[in-house]
């Protein structure tokens, strides 16, 4: 019989629903059945494409046996990371603080009635091995301790509770205080870990780490760093080249298991591809290497082909298994590839990719690589292999899909789409992006609130930092590609709920949850980024640029009050603040904003010749003759018809200028800080 998670939205949630053991889903029943019984609760978090995840549950939770352990001794509460990144932060916080070593995937966590953690872990094998103990015997040991040990548990949990208050951002700095320092710092950082032959920072694992990227590549245009650009564009090109891009279907996996960007963890985030499609955008900006107009290009057709659902929003992610085994979807034999290709076609292919040399994948099979370069006069051969190729995974088992939409990962995927189409001029990127806002706004925006995931037409949960404001930041980055008045209007809207339920005015910076969010035992504050941007430093960096289409300073403030509070944690360890360092170099040089009016098709010819430089720090809008409503900073007249453009920062406009030579000279200028 299912049990409880029948009922939840969450794939993740739904594959264990048919499990022996007596989940619930957090919520008030848990927790209140917990405190009625006293009885220790059994929190487990993990997520749908999750490898060991999946190991964990076919081992224990669809044992018979395991599971009537579980259910004698805990309240088993399962838990989506993505849906409940509240949930997430805390106990793998509270992980780090008990084990002395970071988490993952999945967290097992054992709380008080409460929701005070006394003992925790990731991954527990059914039986004793890789020195971790059998589950089921854990599970008795940690009920004794629960009974027997009470007292020391307890005091336990309240200096928990005592060093969460700590991690909490004290900031004493002010805007006086403000200088790139903390930007030359992170620089400094990322150059002394960088992998100068492979590319990336540190060893294996590697990850894309896209907001230290696009550090870099700003780096390089304001202060002329040309080694900080060149650790960006060694890392996207041997990513691009690498096994952790699928070189057939477009898209980048999670991360890599090695320094060579070789093998991945296959499954493929939402979250990384946006982001990553952006960044190759402003790469080809930057140096007009062919290379990442491909990638973007393969990768922007992946994510429509594959993960924009019919309602326009966008899926979460693919698994790394399919068939029960990691990577089967994506790897080769030798004689796969031979009975499929012509001589010809394999005799292009198999060096380009690797084949002429030792199986990469477990020992005998091979996941593609750029390992040679292209034979002169061999492309056509290449794609006519490639289609081949591409053709034949296409009617292997797909891995799963994770197929709930969450605003978060969706802004950034929006946000990435929106930047592409408006550099390699692509209606249909831009038209996908739109889709998605709109579904957003159809489906989960309610009485001026978003929500935070939805599937199968079921929005739900009260929506966190990171919704409004990666979602306020795709918007803006949406106007750059068209502007639509409705829009600048809905990114006001996002930006009152940041400032009225997120914001602490008195200390500054943004909490991770609403003020009429449930209350749980943290309420964080985060500014480093993760997997994904921090939403601090992207909400500041959002409102500065929003403070500068509007002239609204209640959002440069609050993005003042907000680097202020986390300036001296980005003074003391400046790795790890990308998104926040992005915010404060804005902070320091404001924004210019291009402002161009007059004839629609010379008007959209202007923008797109602007979005062949790289100019990031320059926020071109163009804004149809007869649209109202606008903020004086942007209802600019038409002194010199057919077009003209303003250049301004702040309230400071530049006289207008009706040549285009003019205009991009003029943005050249004002984009060197």
């Amino acid at each position: 019989m299912p049990n409880r998670l029948a009922q939840e939205t969450s794939p993740y949630l739904l594959q264990h629903a048919a499990n022996p053991v007596d989940w619930y889903a957090w919520g008030p029943e848990a927790l209140e059945r917990a405190k009625a019984e006293d009885r220790p609760i059994l929190l487990s978090i993990g997520y749908s494409a999750c490898h060991w995840c999946h190991v964990m549950a076919h081992e224990s939770f669809e044992d018979a046996e395991v599971a009537a352990v579980m259910n004698r001794l805990f309240v088993n509460i399962k838990v989506d990371r993505e849906e409940r990144p509240d949930l997430d932060q805390i106990y793998q916080s509270a992980h780090q603080m008990i084990a002395r070593r970071s988490g993952g995937w999945p967290l097992t966590m054992f709380l008080a009635p409460d929701g005070t953690p006394f003992f925790g872990g990731t991954y527990f094998p059914k039986d004793a091995r890789y020195g971790l103990p059998g589950f089921p015997d854990l599970l008795e040991r940690v009920a004794a301790t629960w009974r027997n040990r009470r007292a020391e548990l307890t005091e336990q949990g309240a200096q928990i509770l005592a060093a969460f208050s700590r991690t909490l951002p004290r900031g004493s700095a002010r805007r006086s205080g403000f200088s790139a320092a903390p930007i030359e710092g992170a620089i400094e950082a990322l150059r002394s870990s960088f992998d100068r032959r492979f590319g990336g920072f540190g060893g294996a694992p590697k990850f894309p780490h896209p907001a230290d990227l696009e550090l870099c590549l700003r780096r390089w245009r304001v202060a002329g760093d040309a080694d900080a650009g060149a650790m960006a564009l060694t890392t996207l090109e041997n990513m691009a080249k690498g096994g952790i891009y699928d070189q057939l279907g477009g898209g980048f996996a999670r991360y890599s298991v090695d320094a060579f960007w070789l093998i991945p963890h296959f499954e493929k985030m939402l979250y990384d591809n946006g982001p990553l499609l952006g960044l190759c955008a402003e790469a080809w900006q930057a140096c007009h290497d062919p290379l990442y107009a491909r990638v973007a290009r393969e990768c922007a057709a992946w994510m429509l082909r594959e993960m924009q659902s019919p309602e326009g929003g966008f899926y979460s992610s693919l698994d790394a298994d399919s068939e029960h085994e990691e990577g089967k979807f994506y790897v080769w034999s030798r004689e796969e590839l031979r009975g499929l290709l012509s001589d010809a076609e394999y005799a292009v292919l198999a060096p380009h990719y690797g084949l002429d040399e030792a199986a990469n994948f477990e020992g005998r099979h091979w996941n593609l690589h750029v390992s040679k370069p292209l034979a002169t006069g061999a492309q056509a051969l290449l794609e006519s292999a490639r289609t081949k190729l591409f053709t034949a995974r296409e009617k292997r088992v797909r891995p799963g899909r994770d197929e709930k939409l969450l605003v978060s990962w969706n802004a950034l995927a929006i946000k990435g789409l929106a930047r592409a189409a408006r550099v390699f001029g692509e209606r249909a990127w831009l038209d996908a992006a739109r889709r998605a806002l709109d579904f957003i706004r159809r489906a989960m925006w309610r009485e001026g609130r978003l929500a935070a995931t939805c599937k199968d037409g079921r929005a739900h949960l009260k929506a966190y930092l990171d919704d409004y404001a990666f979602l306020l930041d795709a918007v803006l980055e949406l106007m750059q590609a068209e502007f639509v008045p409705a829009d600048l209007e809905f990114a006001e809207q996002l930006a009152g709920v940041l400032l009225e339920q997120f914001e602490d005015p008195a200390s500054g910076g943004f909490f991770f949850t609403a003020r009429d969010h449930e209350q749980l035992i943290h309420r964080p504050k985060p500014g480093r980024d993760n997997a994904t941007p921090s939403g601090n430093g992207i909400a500041a960096y959002a409102l500065q640029r929003l403070a500068a289409l509007t002239g609204d300073a209640r959002y440069s403030a609050a993005a003042e009050r907000t680097l202020e509070l986390f300036l001296p944690s980005m003074h003391e360890y400046p790795g790890g603040f990308a998104s926040l360092q992005l915010a404060l170099g804005e902070a320091l040089v404001p924004p210019t904003t291009v402002v161009i009016r007059g004839d629609p098709v010379l008007a959209r010819a202007w923008t797109r010749e602007l979005a062949q430089e790289h100019l990031p720090h320059c926020v071109v809008l163009a804004v149809p003759a007869g649209a109202a409503g606008l903020p004086q900073t942007l209802d600019k007249p038409l002194e010199k018809p057919p077009v003209n453009a303003w250049i301004c920062q702040g309230v400071t406009c530049l006289l207008p200028i009706d040549g285009l030579d003019a205009l991009k000279k003029a943005c050249e200028r004002a984009d060197i800080r």
